[in-house]
């Protein structure tokens, strides 16, 4: 019989992604909001992202992981130790007639993009939604967000949009989706 998957995923030598910890909040709280700096200046409220605090990110990550079903995988830097990025997923927030999960922050320091780490974090989410019965994920993306193409190279087709305020402005989104985890999990780790 097997046991329960780990989790722990070595990219290669430098890079492991594992199930985040509560100890992990702080920091990613911190990569949180560098990344939201270094992404969506100059495209949303420059006072708005400059009020961001990496402390309380990491108070709404921290209540967000007593929900149930709500977890985070995060990816840490084998040679420094140091978190730098993360997925936060849970049930979709929105009813639906069959088991839907969602991506609800997926963020990657900006020195570490590029290096196929989101696809990895997508792809143990992926793993995990699988294992607990859910086979269709959602990730909520603003559509000023230069990397929208990151999700389609994962296979995910956009299938809704949205409005979102964020420090008192609205702000179109865009929901992708990959409506069989089976694929996402069995593409080549290199396609992304």
């Amino acid at each position: 019989m097997r046991g329960p998957a780990p989790y722990i995923f070595h990219m290669d030598d430098a890079i492991e992604i594992r199930r985040g910890r509560t100890a992990d909040v702080f920091a990613i709280g911190r990569v949180l909001v560098e990344t939201w700096r270094a992404t969506f200046r100059g495209q949303l409220d420059d006072a708005y992202l400059d009020r961001m605090s990496p402390a309380e990110q990491a108070m709404r990550h921290m209540s967000r992981r007593n929900a149930a079903g709500v977890g985070h995988f995060v990816a840490i830097d084998r040679r420094s130790g140091a978190l730098v990025g993360f997925a936060n997923y849970g049930p979709a927030r929105y009813t639906a007639p069959t088991p839907v999960g969602e991506i609800y922050a997926l963020y990657v320091l900006p020195a570490y993009q590029g290096r196929g780490i989101g696809g990895a974090l997508v792809r143990a989410v992926a793993r995990r939604m699988v294992d607990g019965g859910t086979v269709t994920l959602l990730a909520w993306v603003l559509s000023t967000n230069p990397n929208r193409a990151f999700y389609e190279r994962l296979g995910a087709t956009p299938v809704e949009t949205g409005i979102i305020s964020l420090g008192g402005h609205r702000y179109e989104q865009v929901a992708y989706a990959w409506r069989d985890l089976h694929l996402l999990i069995s593409r080549d780790a290199g396609a992304a």
